[in-house]
């Protein structure tokens, strides 16, 4: 029994003296730990700050184009869409096409570059390009339309069906 007491006491007098040789590296990284949990936090934060703030004016372009004030309506979305949001982004571009805010096409293709360099599922890229490509076979780029398309068909996506049909 006493050697016992004895192992025990002298296991945490051990387990005391190593953390007093290690406390250096201990409080080190203790500090990293909540350094890094505080970086992730405010990461987290500033994001869907951003979000709601892409939101807002999504919704405050919406109102501005049901009361006519195409002008606001299409700066806002302009805005949105540079801003690379994954989701306003398209959604931006899609309301700008639908209600004929933007009547340049350089301009109109510059929108779907910047939509194309966002990082998207695959997916969702080729459906940008579905749309690209639609655009310009509208606004009689018919070779580039069509070289989108068998891109579209090549990559087997879900999309190839549609882009097939777009072809006839």
């Amino acid at each position: 029994m006493e050697n016992e007491v004895q192992n025990r006491s002298n296991f945490t007098t051990n387990i005391v003296n190593i953390i007093k040789k290690k406390s250096k590296l201990i409080y080190t990284f203790v500090i990293l730990i909540i350094i890094s949990l505080a970086s992730m936090g405010y990461f987290t934060h500033t994001l869907e700050s951003k979000n709601k703030k892409i939101s807002e004016k999504y919704i405050q372009a919406g109102i501005y184009l049901t009361s006519k004030d195409k002008i606001n309506s299409k700066k806002l979305y302009e805005e949105i869409i540079l801003s690379k949001n994954k989701f306003y982004s398209s959604l931006a571009l899609n309301k700008i096409l639908e209600n004929e805010l933007e009547q340049k096409n350089q301009n109109i293709l510059n929108y779907f570059d910047i939509l194309e360099s966002i990082k998207l599922e695959k997916e969702k890229k080729n459906l940008i390009k579905l749309k690209k490509s639609i655009f310009l076979i509208k606004i009689s780029k018919e070779d580039e339309g069509k070289k989108i398309l068998n891109e579209i068909i090549s990559d087997n996506s879900i999309w190839s069906g549609t882009a097939t049909e777009l072809l006839k």
